[in-house]
């Protein structure tokens, strides 16, 4: 399939970070202590937060080492990137979810090729999505991505649009509307971290008053993953604590 990259020269794996403390296993184990920890001071079921490992810039024997620890669903980024790691690991029962921007002319790879889309946030895209999925396939299993922040930087779709985007998205064949997603912008303080997947809370909350059967709240990243999991995530998506900081290519 000669699908395209999501990004400048985002085919090209990057350099390989230094390496984290301890094996794929400590670090995985590691994460899912923090999740528990978490899930226990919000008083939760810690099976209720699936961990998502954010493989972006990581190549495929770094998420083949994460798999053979037991963490078999994977997040990707750039559309290419993604495909050569699906086409490497074939041989293993993985789940793949695209977790970054799509572009038009994407939508059918990522249609043809995932299980999870977590970063819908125009009808445009959810329309290709749904008339490109495969009939021999289940619905493509998606999230909207709310822009909480307001930075024009990121994607994803206003809180005073999310209504309409959420009634249109669930009537497409193709799709099953599972929730939200989000990308607040970074802040030290866990009260502010708080605040910002509280707002998502509440639209998530809102919509399911609105009578949409939602399950999914995918907030939360290595830095801020206890903030997500006291506001409710059911999705955690970590990258940095799992497989090390990514480097920049000069």
């Amino acid at each position: 399939m000669n699908a395209m990259d999501n990004g400048p020269n985002s085919s090209k794996l990057e350099p390989a970070p230094r390496p984290l403390a301890g094996t794929p296993c400590d670090r995985l184990r590691a994460v899912q202590a923090r999740i528990a920890r978490a899930a226990a001071d919000a008083g939760c079921d810690p099976a209720t937060v699936r961990l998502l490992a954010a493989g972006k810039t990581f190549d495929s024997a770094a998420l083949r080492a994460m798999a053979a620890c037991g963490q078999l669903e994977f997040g990707e980024n750039y559309l290419q990137e993604a495909l050569d790691k699906q086409a490497a690991l074939r041989d293993l029962p993985l789940v793949w979810h695209f977790i970054g921007p799509i572009q038009s002319n994407k939508t059918r790879a990522i249609a043809e090729n995932f299980s999870w889309v977590h970063s819908v946030d125009r009808l445009k895209i959810a329309g290709r999505l749904s008339a490109q999925r495969p009939p021999g396939l289940p619905p493509l299993q998606v999230c909207i991505e709310l822009n909480v922040s307001g930075e024009a930087s990121k994607g994803g779709v206003a809180v005073t649009e999310l209504p309409a985007l959420a009634a249109a998205v669930s009537k497409l064949p193709g799709l099953r509307l599972r929730g939200l997603m989000a990308i607040p912008a970074p802040a030290p303080d866990m009260a502010e971290q708080q605040a910002a997947f509280r707002q998502v809370r509440k639209a998530y909350e809102a919509l399911i008053a609105q009578g949409h059967a939602l399950d999914t709240l995918s907030i939360g990243m290595s830095a801020d993953l206890e903030a997500a999991v006291l506001e409710g995530a059911s999705i955690v998506r970590i990258g940095t604590a799992l497989f090390g900081e990514r480097i920049k290519n000069a």
